[in-house]
C-alpha cells in the first residue's frame, strides 16, 4: 500500500470538481483533515454566523465522505503544527489542498510548506487569481478590464465528478468531536432563522443551484427587488467551497435572458480575490490617501447610532429591515446591502471598517476578498468605487426597488401602512414603538460633504 496522503480543507468542503481530493486519490488513500486553526487568522478569526455554517458544513461533509469508506478528521490548532503531527502519526509524506488568498492563508500555506510536501491546486475561482493580467503582465485593479479579461478565458474547464471511491488508510490519526468545538451558539441560540433558511453543505448547495438554475434567465429584472427572491442565494455555499464556480457557471451559462449579469457578479468575486492579492491588508486600511484625513464621527453619540444600525434601529424602515434580516437569517438582500453600507459611511459618518467588522461576525458569506471590496466600493476608498460624494437615498431606494412587502417582513411594526406611507412614515403614521430617524435624510447628506470637503481640502 502507498503511503497515505493529507488533503488539508478549509474553503472547500465538498468532494465534486475537488481537485486536491481528486489528485490525492489517484496516489493512494487520503486523510482529509479540517484543521480550526484561530491562531493564524488572529483577529481575522471567522465570526460567529460563519462558525455556525462551519458546524454543520463539516457534519455535511463527513457523511459524504463516510459513504465513500471515508471519514473526516478534526484538529484544532496552527496549522502547521497539527498537519505536521497528523502526518507524523499516519507516515504520511503529502500534503494536497487548495489555494487559498487570505493573506493568512497565504502565511500558512508558506509554513506548511516548510515542514511538509505540500502541493497546491486551484478550483475555488474561474481563474487562478493573479493569473489575469494586462498586456504588461500586471494585475487589474480595476473591475471592468478585468472582467474584459477574465470573459476571454471562459468558461472554466468542466467539472469533475466526485470520485468513485476514496481507499482509506490502515489507520486513522485522532480526531476532536466536532460538538467539542462549540461551534454553535446556546446561551442564547441565535440560529433559528439560519437553521429554517440554510442548509449547510454540498448537498444544500446543489439544491441551491438547481433551483436558482429555473430562475436564471430573469436574473437583471429580479436581482434588485428585496420583496423577491430574485438572487441565487449561493453566496456561502460558494464561500465554504461546498460548490465551485465551474458548477455554477456550467449549470446556468445557457440559461439565456440576463443570466450574463450573474455571470459577472461570478466575475466580480474573483476580482476581489485579485485586489486581496494585491493589497493584502485591504480590509483594514482605506486604498485612497484622502480617507486618512477624513474626520469619521466617534464618541459616544457615534457609538449609539452604531448600535441601533446593527441593530436595524435607525428610523429608516429599508436599512432597518436588511439589518434585521442580517441578524435573523445571516444573510442579506445584496442592494440592500449597497443601501445600509452607504447609510452607515455617509449619513451616520461611520468609519466604513465598523461596518465590514459587522458584518464580518453575522454574515453566513463572510468573505474576506468581497466583503472587503465592497464595503470600500460604498465608502469610495477602493481601488474601484463609486465616489465619496455619491450618497444613496434610502427612502428613494426603498420606493424605487419596490420594497414595501420586504419592510413588512422585517419590521413588523410597520406592516399595518399602506405602500404609500412604509418607505418614510409620516409622523402621524408612524408606530410609537418604531424609532424616529437617526439623523434626516437632508442633514446627514450635508455633513457626510462637509467632512469630505475638509479631508480633501486639508
Amino acid at each position: 500500500m502507498n503511503p497515505p496522503v493529507i488533503v488539508w480543507l478549509r474553503r472547500d468542503l465538498r468532494l465534486s470538481d475537488q481537485p486536491a481530493i481528486a489528485e490525492a486519490a489517484r496516489q493512494g488513500p487520503i486523510v482529509p483533515v479540517y484543521v480550526l486553526d484561530d491562531e493564524t487568522p488572529r483577529h481575522r478569526r471567522m465570526g460567529g454566523a460563519s462558525r455556525w455554517w462551519l458546524h454543520h458544513s463539516l457534519e455535511s461533509l463527513d457523511a459524504a465522505l463516510r459513504d465513500k469508506g471515508s471519514r473526516l478528521i478534526l484538529r484544532k490548532g496552527r496549522s502547521e503544527d497539527v498537519l505536521q503531527a497528523v502526518a507524523q502519526e499516519i507516515g504520511a509524506r503529502s500534503v494536497h489542498a487548495l489555494h487559498h488568498y487570505e493573506p493568512w492563508w497565504r502565511n500558512a500555506e508558506k509554513a506548511v510548506g516548510k515542514v511538509l510536501d505540500l502541493h497546491l491546486h486551484h478550483g475555488n475561482y474561474l481563474a487562478p487569481p493573479g493569473s489575469v493580467t494586462n498586456g504588461a503582465g500586471r494585475p487589474y485593479k480595476i473591475y471592468t478590464p478585468f472582467w474584459r479579461a477574465l470573459h476571454e478565458r471562459l468558461p472554466p474547464v468542466a467539472p469533475h465528478r466526485r470520485p468513485a471511491e476514496i481507499e482509506a488508510p490502515a489507520r486513522w490519526p485522532r480526531s476532536d468531536r466536532l460538538a467539542d468545538w462549540q461551534l454553535l451558539p446556546t446561551k442564547p441560540d441565535w440560529a433559528g432563522g439560519m437553521r429554517e433558511m440554510w442548509e449547510p453543505g454540498e448537498k444544500g448547495a446543489k439544491k441551491r443551484l438547481r433551483a436558482f438554475a429555473e430562475e436564471a434567465s430573469d436574473y437583471e429584472a429580479q436581482r434588485n427587488l428585496p420583496s423577491v427572491e430574485g438572487t441565487s442565494f449561493l453566496s456561502p455555499h460558494l464561500h465554504f467551497g461546498e460548490i465551485s464556480p465551474g458548477q455554477v457557471w456550467h449549470a446556468v451559462a445557457d440559461a439565456g435572458g440576463s443570466v450574463n449579469t450573474f455571470l459577472g457578479e461570478l466575475g466580480w468575486r474573483d476580482y476581489a480575490q485579485n485586489v486581496i492579492l494585491q493589497l493584502p491588508e485591504y480590509g483594514s486600511r482605506s486604498a485612497k490617501e484622502d480617507f486618512a484625513h477624513l474626520h469619521w464621527r466617534t464618541g459616544q453619540q457615534a457609538e449609539s447610532d452604531l448600535r441601533a444600525w446593527q441593530q436595524g434601529k435607525t428610523g429608516y424602515p429599508i436599512v432597518d429591515a436588511g439589518m434585521r434580516q442580517l441578524w435573523h437569517t445571516g444573510w442579506m438582500h445584496n442592494r440592500v446591502r449597497m443601501i445600509v453600507a452607504s447609510f452607515l459611511i455617509k449619513h451616520l459618518l461611520i468609519d466604513w471598517r465598523e461596518g465590514e467588522q459587522w458584518f464580518w461576525d453575522t454574515l453566513v458569506d463572510a468573505d474576506y476578498g468581497s466583503n472587503a471590496v465592497n464595503w470600500q466600493w460604498s465608502a469610495g476608498s477602493g481601488v474601484d468605487a463609486q465616489m465619496f460624494v455619491r450618497i444613496m437615498a434610502p427612502l428613494t431606494q426603498s420606493e424605487k426597488f419596490e420594497a414595501a412587502a420586504y419592510i413588512r417582513e422585517w419590521v413588523p411594526e410597520l406592516a399595518d401602512l399602506d405602500d404609500a406611507e412604509i418607505h418614510d412614515p409620516s409622523a402621524a403614521k408612524r408606530p410609537r414603538g418604531y424609532p424616529p430617524k437617526l439623523v434626516e435624510h437632508r442633514a446627514g447628506r450635508e455633513r457626510a460633504l462637509a467632512a469630505w470637503g475638509h479631508a480633501k481640502g486639508r
